[in-house]
């Protein structure tokens, strides 16, 4: 099935960009993708078809005038990035190119420093009410330590 040039797939492209940089997607990058995918209905084989557009295997449907478009906020936005961070943070390790990641949908997302704070809050708040809550949180910490909304 061929892509549709949406801002979904915009998100998404930049996104498994950003996790390709060392030539691997893993299952956790994997579950930020599947957020990104379920979030705007792109089709269930769209990994390939990404894969063949980052390779130049493709064109990308997404046209160059489009990208300034589809970087502007829209509704649902800080909702769809509190879900890849979580996804992130379930499991005991981040790696870099999952920070890259969720670095690159903040900035696609066009995520404010405060919509972040507010972000990191409801997670602190969800953390508290589950059985390893605090080293969620430690994790989260780490994140925002590491990388602080620019």
């Amino acid at each position: 099935m061929a892509l549709l040039g949406t801002r979904g797939l915009h998100l998404y492209l930049r996104t498994l960009e950003a996790a390709v940089e060392d030539d691997i997607v893993t299952d956790d990058e994997m579950s930020i993708l599947k957020v990104i995918a379920r979030a705007f209905a792109l089709p269930g084989d769209v990994m390939a078809e990404a894969w063949d557009v980052l390779r130049d295997q493709i064109d990308n449907p997404v046209a160059p005038t489009n990208v300034h478009a589809y970087e502007m906020r829209q509704i649902g936005d800080a909702t769809t990035y509190q879900t890849a961070l979580i996804a992130a943070l379930v499991d005991e390790v981040i790696t870099e190119d999952e920070w890259s990641m969720l670095d690159v949908m903040r900035r696609v997302m066009g995520i404010q420093p405060e919509e972040h704070a507010l972000i990191e809050e409801a997670v602190r708040g969800m953390a508290a009410n589950v059985e390893d809550g605090e080293s969620f949180v430690s994790r989260l910490d780490r994140y925002v330590t590491l990388h602080p909304y620019r």
